[in-house]
């Protein structure tokens, strides 16, 4: 069998062309992939920021939101 040398460099020009390579092939998957992370950070944050806010009740949510219970 053959043995395989790679130096630090080579290897990492090789990962970065092989992901950009994948991300191009599955453009689709990466950017429904990249909505969802950002979604879910943006819900972390406002779950963080809500937790610093007064409470309101469901009845007064609904009257903002002109819904009846």
């Amino acid at each position: 069998m053959t043995e395989i040398t790679l130096d630090e460099t080579k290897l990492k020009e090789l990962l970065k062309t092989a992901i950009f390579e994948l991300v191009q092939e599955e453009k689709k998957l990466f950017s429904q992939l990249f909505a969802e992370v950002l979604e879910d950070i943006g819900m972390e944050n406002a779950i963080k920021e809500g937790e610093n806010t007064e409470i309101v009740s469901r009845e007064e949510i609904f009257k903002i939101l002109n819904i009846k219970p």
